[in-house]
């Protein structure tokens, strides 16, 4: 296994006290492995993933380890942290678009990042990320523009070749589609599934609230809710053979391809996810959910159901038991 999240807490600090965003999670990440994280917003996807590479003054780790090619990775510690970013974990973070200063050229950025970081041979770098530029199919003079000069489209794909330019092991994308127009939003689905088959990253999190894009590219989804993990399981059997009633909510909410808006009418999900400040005992997905019975006020653990297909529901549990 590439990362193996275990027990891992991780808390805001507020006026209010701790504010637990991500709670006991686990779950791992093969080598290959693309993983799509979903959830609503407030699920605690953009925290967990920011928490593997950065914990701003804000966060705070409480429990649990990440392990990352066998190696423990420092994420409470900032400045262990700092020699691991962009060679082990890098991030494409969330307005991904917005993240290139518009008054320094690409090509000083690049420069920048690889002063930043040590890094010595700055000229091989720079003459592999003309290479990465052309094999995504933009020329290289992007190097010499600024980066209001480029689309949104180009800007995306350009920071995606900055994260991923000393090769990181793990590569987080946060919402790098959310912005994008459908066309583009495939080209850079595609850009990743390339990076990850030359071997220029090992393995991905790839974080949006978009179950189509993850379709696409994800070998895996997991799902998120309340912060805490609700479903896991491969792409095609969290699209086609859900097992918890959240993951099945947010299927059914989905559109349909060819199917017209005054012939069916889309179900959204009744009631808004529970407060994290006092966050209530049990599962939290039970107030709103149509299955709900006396055995949800408990916990339900995060377990391996089926194999590779992993649950925290006392229905689904007891579903697979009697069969």
């Amino acid at each position: 296994m590439s990362v193996s999240v275990e027990n891992l807490s991780v808390a805001y600090r507020s006026r209010r006290g701790d504010v637990t965003a991500v709670d006991n999670v686990s779950f791992a990440l093969a080598d290959g492995e693309i993983m799509g994280l979903a959830g609503e917003s407030g699920s605690g996807k953009s925290t967990l993933g920011n928490a593997l590479i950065y914990m701003d003054p804000r966060m705070k780790q409480t429990a649990g380890k990440v392990m990352l090619d066998g190696r423990e990775l420092p994420i409470a510690d900032m400045k262990a942290m700092r020699h691991m970013r962009m060679r082990e974990v890098s991030l494409v973070p969330q307005y991904a678009m917005n993240a290139l200063t518009p008054t320094r050229k690409i090509g000083t950025l690049v420069s920048d990042l690889l002063k930043s970081h040590g890094v010595r041979d700055r000229h091989q770098v720079i003459a592999e990320m003309n290479r990465r530029i052309e094999l995504i199919g933009l020329k290289e003079d992007v190097l010499s523009k600024y980066s209001f000069e480029l689309s949104g489209g180009m800007r995306q794909r350009v920071t995606i070749i900055l994260s991923t330019l000393l090769n990181p092991s793990l590569l987080i994308a946060d919402e790098v589609t959310s912005a994008l127009d459908v066309s583009t939003q495939r080209a850079v689905g595609e850009m990743l599934l390339e990076f990850r088959d030359r071997g220029f990253i090992k393995s991905a999190i790839t974080i949006t609230h978009d179950l189509s894009i993850l379709a696409q590219i994800a070998d895996t989804i997991t799902i998120m809710y309340a912060g805490r993990l609700a479903e896991k399981a491969s792409t095609s059997t969290i699209v086609n053979e859900p097992l918890h009633p959240y993951t099945q909510a947010l299927i059914a909410s989905l559109p349909e391809v060819g199917v017209r808006h005054d012939q069916v009418t889309l179900k959204g999900i009744p009631g808004r996810p529970p407060s994290l400040v006092n966050p209530p005992a049990g599962c939290r997905f039970r107030d709103r959910c149509p299955f709900a019975f006396d055995k949800c006020a408990q916990t339900p653990p995060f377990e391996e159901i089926r194999p590779g297909h992993y649950v925290a529901c006392w229905k689904a549990s007891q579903e697979e038991q009697t069969k």
